[in-house]
């Protein structure tokens, strides 16, 4: 049995937030359907929340710390990318497409995403497609077909909780199914290894 390595991207503000169950949910059924098609997986979550002070820093500067270094790495070297936002203003939040306008405009071809958003209400339930789709589709990454949308309401009343419990089933049932048939990742190569973070250059000044 190979194992295989999940990022999980959460773009949540809130502590709880609707974003991390999702990402959750999420990330449990995938690992339930790679099990079902004998894979092994380990689980690592990126929660943005932290790193946004870091993904400014590293706008201006073009260099990310130790922490947000570990992060992307996080993410470019894994098997499958589990991405997940809160909606604003009809679409992906800030901090969410900060993180993935840092990354190597390479480093995400060919991986498989799986897509989620949360938001109050299901007037914005097509933000996976008109925002969050165009998005990966220009990094190269490969997103399954379907994507999982959770406002408010579908946390709520046995008969929304499985209309998305089934959304989530068939997604990463998906997931699964491209991550199966991948060669197991090798890992990231680091671009900025031996280059020195903006803390020791403030230091060296």
């Amino acid at each position: 049995m190979s194992t295989r390595t999940l990022a999980v991207v959460s773009g949540g503000l809130s502590n709880p937030s609707s974003t991390r169950l999702l990402a959750d949910r999420l990330t449990a059924a995938t690992v339930a359907a790679l099990r079902e098609r004998g894979e092994d997986a380990t689980v690592e979550v990126v929660e943005l929340r932290p790193h946004a002070r870091d993904l400014a820093d590293h706008l201006v500067t073009g260099f990310p710390n130790a922490a947000l270094r570990t992060a992307i790495g996080t993410v470019v070297g894994a098997d499958g990318l589990i991405a997940v936002t809160p909606v604003f203003s009809a679409s992906y939040s800030g901090l969410f497409k900060t993180f993935f306008d840092v990354l190597d405009k390479e480093s995400l071809i060919g991986t498989p995403v799986l897509l989620g958003a949360t938001a109050g209400t299901a007037r914005h339930s097509l933000v996976v497609e008109h925002a969050m789709r165009p998005l990966f589709s220009y990094l190269r990454a490969v997103a399954v077909p379907t994507g999982v949308f959770a406002a408010a309401e579908d946390w709520a009343g046995a008969g929304a909780e499985q209309a998305l419990a089934g959304r989530i089933d068939r997604s990463t049932g998906e997931f699964a199914d491209l991550i199966a048939g991948r060669p197991v990742a090798a890992g990231p190569a680091d671009r900025f290894a031996g280059t020195p973070s903006f803390e020791e250059l403030l230091e060296g000044a």
